[in-house]
């Protein structure tokens, strides 16, 4: 058996446990993930993914003034009309993507 050596890191919670409820759907131990992870690090030279601040914002609604809404409403209209428009499904890519949701 390969030698091993062990590993320790504070992790919220909640990171934690959407984490290893995703990683046990698809049949993975931590450990393994864990050690994918540095292993990509690795071959990579560097995180194995895109680390960088969103280009756009999105709007917190709950923070909007209704004016501020409104306004973002017709934002929408305007773009629609225009013929301003994409796919539902690659929009959700793209914020999936911009905002590592």
């Amino acid at each position: 058996m390969a030698k091993t050596s062990n590993l320790y890191a504070r992790i919220e919670p909640e990171v934690k446990e959407q984490a290893e409820t995703i990683l046990s759907a698809l049949g993975i131990p931590v450990s393994s993930a864990i050690n994918m992870f540095y292993k990509q690090i690795i071959l990579q030279r560097g995180i194995p993914f895109e680390m960088k601040l969103p280009t756009s914002h999105v709007p917190d609604v709950s923070q909007l003034t209704s004016r501020q809404l409104d306004a973002e409403l017709e934002t929408g209209y305007a773009d629609i009309a225009a013929g301003r428009v994409r796919p539902a499904g690659e929009v959700f890519d793209s914020i999936r993507k911009d905002y590592g949701v």
